[in-house]
C-alpha cells in the first residue's frame, strides 16, 4: 500500500494529502464507501453538515476497524448556522451524528458575505472557541476569497489552517492560492477534475497516455505536485484504487506547467462565486 505524503498545516499538525470526499454519495451508500476507501488505504475523510451524509461517515469509520486517531475526518458548518449559538449547536451536531468526542478539521463552509450582515467573523470566533477547548483540532474556511481572508486576519485570533477551493486545470483559482499561501493556509482543492471535464481535454490525455495512467491520475497528480490537499469522490472501489494511486510517478515540470496553462478563468468554474453565493438550505 503506497504511503500518502502529509502537508504540515501552519497548527503544527500533519493532514494526508489525499483524502476522500463524500459529496454527492447517497448517504445509504455513505458508510459502505468510506469502509471501502479505508480498505483501500485513504486516512483522510472529507464530509460536511449539508452533505446529509455525516453519521454515515462514521459508521463507515467505525465499520473499518480503525483506531480513530487513524482517521482524520473534515466537516464543514451549514450554511443555515452562521450565527454564534446556531453555529455551537451545529459543531455539536457534527461530533454526535459523526459520534466522536472531536474533530480533526472542521470549517466554515462558504462565507455568505451578502447573508447575517456579511459577518462571518463571530461565526470564525465560534470554531475558536471549540478549537481552544479541543473539540476542533484544526479549524479552517472553505470558498474564502482574498478579501475574506485578509478580514479573518484583521479581525480574529486563529488563522485558518485550510482554505478549501475550487481548483482543477480549467480554474487554477490562483488568486485565493496565493492568498492562502500568504498566510500559510493549506489549499484543499475541491472539484479536482471539474467534475470530469478535464479527463478528455487533448493536453491532458496525450500526457496520460505517455505516463501509461488515467488522464484521473493525472490531473491528480498535478494537485499533488502544485502542493495541494485533494480528495476524489467515487463510490466505485475500483476508481477509489486508481485515484490512490499517484505516488508511484512523477510529472515533469513542463508537464505541470502544461496543465496549468488550461486555466480559463472565471469561466471555467464548475461552482459558484464565493463572493455572490447565498444558498440556505430548507
Amino acid at each position: 500500500m503506497a504511503t500518502v505524503p502529509t502537508i504540515t498545516l501552519n497548527d503544527g499538525r500533519e493532514i494526508p494529502q489525499l483524502g476522500f470526499g463524500v459529496f454527492q454519495i447517497d448517504p445509504a451508500d455513505t458508510a459502505a464507501a468510506v469502509r471501502s476507501a479505508l480498505q483501500v488505504g485513504y486516512r483522510h475523510i472529507d464530509t460536511a453538515e449539508m452533505y446529509g451524509n455525516e453519521k454515515e461517515v462514521g459508521q463507515g469509520v467505525r465499520d473499518a476497524g480503525l483506531d480513530r486517531a487513524d482517521v482524520w475526518i473534515t466537516s464543514k458548518l451549514n450554511n443555515g448556522f452562521h450565527e454564534p449559538d446556531a453555529a455551537r449547536r451545529a459543531i455539536e451536531g457534527s461530533l454526535a451524528a459523526l459520534d466522536t468526542d472531536y474533530l480533526d478539521l472542521f470549517l466554515i463552509h462558504w462565507p455568505l458575505p451578502t447573508l447575517y450582515g456579511g459577518d462571518y467573523v463571530s461565526t470564525w470566533k465560534v470554531l475558536e472557541e471549540a478549537h481552544a477547548d479541543g473539540r476542533l483540532r484544526s479549524i479552517g474556511v472553505s470558498n474564502f476569497q482574498p478579501s475574506h481572508l485578509q478580514r479573518l486576519q484583521d479581525e480574529a485570533t486563529v488563522v485558518p489552517a485550510v482554505n478549501q477551493i475550487e481548483v482543477h486545470p480549467y480554474f487554477t483559482n490562483e488568486e485565493a492560492r496565493t492568498a492562502s499561501a500568504q498566510r500559510q493556509i493549506a489549499v484543499e482543492a475541491w472539484s479536482p477534475i471539474a467534475q470530469g471535464a478535464v479527463l478528455g481535454d487533448p493536453v491532458i490525455t496525450e500526457i496520460a497516455q505517455r505516463y501509461g495512467r488515467s488522464p484521473a491520475q493525472v490531473t491528480l497528480r498535478w494537485h499533488v505536485e502544485r502542493g495541494d490537499i485533494v480528495f476524489p469522490k467515487s463510490s466505485t472501489p475500483s476508481r477509489m484504487e486508481e485515484n490512490f494511486a499517484l505516488f508511484d510517478f512523477e510529472l515533469t515540470g513542463e508537464d505541470v506547467a502544461a496543465i496549468s496553462a488550461l486555466d480559463k478563468g472565471e469561466e471555467g468554474r464548475t461552482g459558484p462565486n464565493p463572493d455572490t453565493f447565498d444558498y440556505v438550505p430548507d
